[in-house]
């Protein structure tokens, strides 16, 4: 059990060809660059969730990048991207900082997707000014805070569990025993392939990893983002998953009462992590979509 190293735990990391390490905000990014269309593709950026990693997009990158320049980062304290300060690990935070990225890479997306709480980061980026791509796809995406008891309870445990040292350590030590990370992904109501589990293992297992993850989960808060949400200009689909255990299909619905405008598209018998179980299926949607959202003078898109 140790933190993440490159050249030994990236050895078997999925596209390790396209990997490249960049300095922005004051830290050092892991991000996958992927591009089969030609110079003039238009570019997408895939974003992942908490703790989680680049990994998570090794089926859709190459799909994407028939047609896209893939942009696929590890953010923040996550993967193989270091650690920043704690307070940036929030919503603004996190988005500022991955803004940072894109003017060092010189990318202005077209298209945006995100996982989680990806699609969180990616939808406070847009009302901020800081992207204006034509489509935003959110995958099982976290916009709703929890509610009841629980919105009273998560924060400060989450807040707690960080300031324990130990904490991230422990869990990384439980992680280690067999059958956990199964376990782990089962609850997520997805089924992955043993290697995507063995990547999962990999991530959890790392101290550094999880107190990113943890530092991540209690810097979290989601109503101004929810507040502004009304003013967004960017076309905004919702993909559901009916087997998601972590983001209930039903947050979708409430979502687009608070954003009309919005698309919802459910993919069936599949879970939270419905784009590692059947990437073409999902980036058939994207393609679609990116298709219709295009806009007059952006970078062709042609979809065979």
């Amino acid at each position: 059990m140790s933190d993440l190293v490159w050249s030994r735990d990236g050895s078997d990391w999925p596209h390790r060809e396209a990997s490249e390490f960049v300095a922005a905000a004051g830290i050092r990014w892991h991000v996958q660059r992927m591009n089969r269309a030609g110079a003039d593709a238009p570019a997408i950026l895939l974003v992942h969730g908490t703790g989680a990693a680049s990994h998570s997009w090794r089926g859709l990158m190459p799909i994407l990048a028939q047609h896209f320049s893939v942009i696929a980062p590890d953010l923040p304290g996550h993967g193989f991207t270091e650690a920043p300060l704690a307070h940036r690990l929030s919503l603004p935070g996190m988005a500022a900082d991955l803004a940072a990225l894109l003017r060092v890479l010189d990318v202005a997306p077209q298209v945006v997707v995100g996982h989680s709480a990806g699609a969180a980061i990616l939808a406070r980026m847009c009302l901020d000014g800081k992207i204006a791509p034509d489509l935003l796809v959110s995958l099982n995406g976290a916009f709703l805070p929890y509610g009841g008891h629980a919105a009273n309870l998560f924060s400060p445990l989450a807040k707690m569990l960080v300031l324990n040292p130990f904490v991230p350590r422990i869990f990384a030590w439980q992680a280690a025993v067999p059958g956990s990370v199964e376990r782990l992904i089962g609850n997520t109501g997805s089924q992955l392939e043993p290697a995507g589990i063995a990547l999962y293992g990999k991530l959890v297992r790392s101290p550094a990893h999880v107190a990113a993850a943890l530092r991540m989960m209690a810097n979290w808060q989601l109503e101004p983002l929810l507040q502004a949400l009304p003013g967004l200009k960017t076309k905004l689909v919702l993909v559901t998953a009916d087997r998601d255990r972590a983001i209930s299909p039903a947050e979708a619905v409430r979502l687009k009462q608070i954003y009309p405008p919005a698309v919802i598209e459910n993919l069936s018998g599949l879970g939270h992590l419905a784009h590692e179980e059947q990437p073409r299926l999902v980036a058939d949607l994207i393609l679609r979509y990116a298709v219709q959202a295009a806009q007059p003078g952006d970078n062709a898109l042609t979809v065979s």
